[in-house]
């Protein structure tokens, strides 16, 4: 691993983390999500993976999509739901009103509820979900703020239910990849965003597998994902 990758960078800050930052390039990066979530995200992975087999067409499925941005997730999930015959309603939330905001504004999802609430939230609620789910979440937070997440995840999972929380591994391919993949669309589908410079400070926020399992109390285990993927994983085979 190149020596500036060696350690994780807790002090770098993505652009879009900032509270003063442009809206209307926080928006601009918001609507290409989908489209750069589409090739390194695997959500079409962990929907076969770990909720297609466990959901039945005979009873409501409820899930919650953690740090949702601007939505692009759960929007695909349910899509694939209802072409699989499932009924499954979707709790998105996320601490950024921007996020919520602009979520809110785009044309409704059958099956999508948008709350600007924490985890912390809903558990003190008491609410509770067959599956919770976030994608590329982990390296915004600090160690402590993993471990309460992980500590909401598993009181907010019913019995018999899943939790997966996907991200980045740190690694110099990583960087090298997402680096020479994003370079020739900084002047077409990236111009105006904070994909290209947020992707790469989120490579160095990111975790190895070791870090990841070395956060996760009891009950959670690491698996690897392509390309350069983590799922952390409670519940499950």
């Amino acid at each position: 691993m190149a020596a500036f990758l060696a350690e994780r960078d807790a002090e770098a800050r993505e652009l879009m983390d900032d509270p003063a930052c442009d809206v209307r390039v926080l928006e601009r990066t918001y609507r290409r999500f989908p489209l750069v979530n589409a090739f390194v995200s695997g959500q079409r992975a962990v929907y076969r993976r770990w909720l297609r087999p466990r959901a039945t067409p005979t009873r409501p499925w409820r899930v919650l999509d953690v740090g949702t941005g601007g939505a692009d997730m759960p929007r695909r999930l349910l899509r694939w739901a209802r072409r699989d015959g499932l009924d499954v309603h979707v709790v998105a939330i996320d601490p950024d009103p921007r996020a919520i905001d602009y979520a809110r504004r785009r044309a409704t999802a059958p099956g999508l509820e948008l709350r600007a609430v924490t985890t912390a939230d809903l558990r003190a609620a008491g609410e509770r979900f067959d599956a919770v789910l976030s994608n590329h979440v982990l390296h915004h937070l600090s160690d402590d703020e993993v471990k309460a997440l992980l500590d909401d995840t598993a009181a907010l999972v019913t019995p018999g239910g899943v939790a997966v929380h996907a991200d980045i591994e740190r690694s110099s391919l990583a960087y090298a990849a997402f680096a020479a993949a994003t370079w020739p669309l900084q002047a077409g589908p990236l111009r105006g965003t904070f994909i290209r410079p947020d992707g790469l400070t989120s490579i160095r926020r990111s975790r190895t597998a070791g870090e990841t399992a070395a956060l996760a109390p009891r009950g959670w285990r690491v698996r690897r994902g392509f390309p350069s993927r983590l799922e952390l994983v409670w519940g499950g085979p």
